[in-house]
């Protein structure tokens, strides 16, 4: 067998009947190949969603535009090391731990042990208990134990009333009040 005529030996010819000739006047395509219609429809359609769509994207450009403008954050790499520590509060010994005391002074003790934020808190307190304290207005809220004691001693201590003498004192039994938690007691009649 030779490369030339593969096969059974035969070669192979196709030939196309010549079919130009065949004319047929009242048909001017076949309905059955493709519909019209359908085709319109789609292209409708299309040109319907296109313009959805794209007035879509346009609004939603727009309202990020504005959310944008709205809301200016700088960058990680803008922002200040202070501002890219966490909230408040912080655990102690991690960076940007501080305490805050009754005046307003602010105590950095970022990288300290944790027992730095007691002996902080222990020295207002002393300071506290010698020289007195005044809240936001001005009003005082602590003195000096020295002065307290003076105050004390001069002024003297409230004593409790009892009540006077009379029916009801000599048939009523004391029992703990509940809203005292048993520290004080009440005459009740039983």
């Amino acid at each position: 067998m030779s490369d030339k005529n593969p096969g059974n030996g035969h070669k192979h010819i196709t030939e196309t009947p010549d079919v130009s000739h065949i004319r047929n006047v009242e048909v001017t395509h076949e309905y059955s190949d493709i519909s019209v219609g359908g085709v319109l429809t789609f292209m409708a359609t299309l040109t319907v969603a296109t313009i959805l769509i794209s007035v879509g994207m346009w609004l939603l450009f727009d309202y990020f535009n504005a959310q944008e403008e709205r809301e200016p954050k700088p960058g990680p790499m803008a922002l200040t090391k202070q501002e890219r520590l966490p909230p408040e509060p912080r655990l102690q010994a991690a960076p940007g731990f501080a305490l805050t005391l009754e005046n307003g002074e602010r105590v950095n003790l970022e990288l300290h042990k944790p027992q730095d934020e007691y002996q902080v808190v222990r020295a207002q307190w002393e300071k506290s208990l010698q020289e007195g304290s005044r809240d936001s207005s001005g009003n005082i809220v602590g003195m000096p134990i020295d002065q307290a004691i003076k105050n004390v001693v001069s002024v003297g201590l409230p004593a409790r009333t009892t009540a006077a003498p009379g029916k009801l004192d000599d048939y009523a039994v004391s029992l703990p009040t509940a809203a005292s938690s048993g520290r004080t007691t009440e005459k009740r009649i039983q």
